[in-house]
C-alpha cells in the first residue's frame, strides 16, 4: 500500500529553524515533523504554552510529596533518634568520667606502693652492699693477719737459741708494724 502525501505549506525562516532540528537530532525533516505531531498528540500539550503549566504542576506536587515524605521521617524517625542519641552520649560521659576517676587514682595508689617499695629495696640493696663490703674487708684483714702471723712464726721458728734478744724485739716490731697497716 502507497502512502498518500499531504503538503503543508511554511516560511523560508520555519524552514531553515526545521532544518536545523533535523540535522540537530540527525533524522529527516519528514520523520522529525511526525515525530513532533505524536509527541502533541499524545502529551495534549499546547505548542503555544511555552511555560507548560501541566509539568510545572506536576514537578510541584512530586516537590510537595518529597518534602511531606521527608518532614515525616524526620519528626517520626530523625528527631528521636537524635534525643536519644544525645542521652546516651551524655549517659556514657558520666560512666567514662566515673571510670576514668575511679581508674585513676587506684593508678596513683598502685604508683605510690610501687615507689614506697622501691625505695626499701634500694635502701635494702644499699645494707647488703655495705655488709659484703665489710665481711670482703673482715675476710681480707683475717687473710693477711694469718700471713702476717705464719710470717712471724718462721722467722721466730727459724731463729735458734743464738739469736741475740735485739733480732727478736725486731721481728716482734716489724710483725706489730705489719698489724698496724692493715
Amino acid at each position: 500500500m502507497r502512502e498518500t502525501l499531504r503538503t503543508v505549506k511554511y516560511s523560508v525562516q520555519d524552514d531553515v529553524k526545521f532544518e536545523k532540528i533535523a540535522l540537530k537530532l540527525g533524522r529527516s525533516k519528514r520523520l522529525v515533523f511526525s515525530q513532533m505531531l505524536d509527541y502533541f498528540y499524545r502529551s495534549k500539550k499546547d505548542p503555544t504554552d511555552l511555560n507548560d503549566e501541566l509539568l510545572k504542576n506536576t514537578i510541584l506536587k512530586g516537590q510537595k510529596e518529597y518534602i511531606g515524605f521527608i518532614k515525616t521521617q524526620e519528626t517520626e524517625l530523625l528527631i528521636p533518634i537524635k534525643r536519644d542519641l544525645a542521652r546516651m552520649l551524655e549517659a556514657m560521659g558520666k560512666i567514662v568520667d566515673s571510670f576514668n576517676g575511679r581508674v585513676l587514682k587506684q593508678n596513683d595508689d598502685v604508683l605510690a606502693n610501687q615507689l614506697a617499695q622501691a625505695k626499701k629495696l634500694l635502701t635494702l640493696t644499699e645494707v647488703m652492699g655495705s655488709i659484703e663490703m665489710k665481711i670482703g674487708t673482715k675476710e681480707r684483714l683475717k687473710k693477711n693477719f694469718m700471713l702476717i702471723l705464719n710470717s712471724y712464726i718462721k722467722e721466730r721458728e727459724r731463729m735458734g737459741m743464738m739469736t741475740s734478744g735485739k733480732e727478736k724485739e725486731e721481728l716482734g716490731d716489724q710483725a706489730r708494724k705489719q698489724i698496724a697497716l692493715l
